[in-house]
């Protein structure tokens, strides 16, 4: 991907990836993304549920959230996702640091439309989140399609910054009595709570039992 002005990384550019392989990994570990837009010179940042397909970023919610009806009109967006690795601690404050990968992008908002285009959509904001759940659950009514608003954003304008390993202190700290290193943090899951109205008899599917993202 050729980085445009707007997503071409000046700070650290050695940490920027524009392989579309790595923009798209990011994306898809993912769960949550924050989307910045504009609506009468006020700027926002909501965070949000999404799903990649191919080279589209697709949103859901409410058609009467203020965000909705802003991006099913077109709205230039600013969306970024980022996973956190862990925490890198460095003997001076200065050079403490994250170990993180994150993707941020530019485009315009485009409301999905067509009955076909919609369903797909949801069913593929359902099966990021989680894989193989669309097959175990009651799909949209009439009622709850009409109030729900889907928009994309393609990736034409993306970059993924990373950074990953130790700290980098200054020579002269080298020697200081203090701790450095990495605390490594992971997004885990924890075991599956079954809701109090599920009958005893219900067993937990497979996809839940075995939920995990990313390596």
């Amino acid at each position: 991907m050729r980085p445009s002005r707007r997503v071409a990384v000046k700070r650290l550019p050695k940490r920027a990836s524009y392989d579309t392989s790595v923009i798209h990994a990011i994306l898809d570990e993912g769960v949550v993304c924050h989307v910045g837009f504009d609506v009468d010179h006020q700027v926002y940042v909501i965070p949000m549920a999404y799903a990649r397909v191919g080279d589209r970023l697709l949103l859901h919610g409410s058609k009467k959230s203020r965000l909705m009806r802003a991006l099913s009109a077109g709205r230039d967006v600013c969306v970024t996702v980022t996973l956190l690795d862990g925490l890198v601690l460095a003997r001076s404050v200065f050079h403490h640091s994250m170990n993180y990968r994150s993707v941020c992008l530019f485009g315009r908002s485009r409301r999905v439309a067509g009955a076909k285009a919609r369903d797909a959509a949801l069913l593929a904001l359902v099966e990021h989140l989680v894989p193989g759940r669309s097959a175990d659950a009651r799909g949209p009514s009439a009622k709850e399609l009409a109030a729900t608003e889907l928009v994309e954003v393609t990736l034409d304008e993306a970059s993924a910054k990373i950074r990953s390993g130790p700290p980098v202190d200054d020579k002269e700290d080298l020697d200081l009595p203090f701790w450095a290193g990495v605390v490594p943090a992971r997004l885990t899951w924890g075991p599956p709570v079954p809701a109090l109205t599920l009958g005893p008899a219900r067993a937990v599917p497979t996809y839940v039992l075995e939920y995990t993202r990313g390596s």
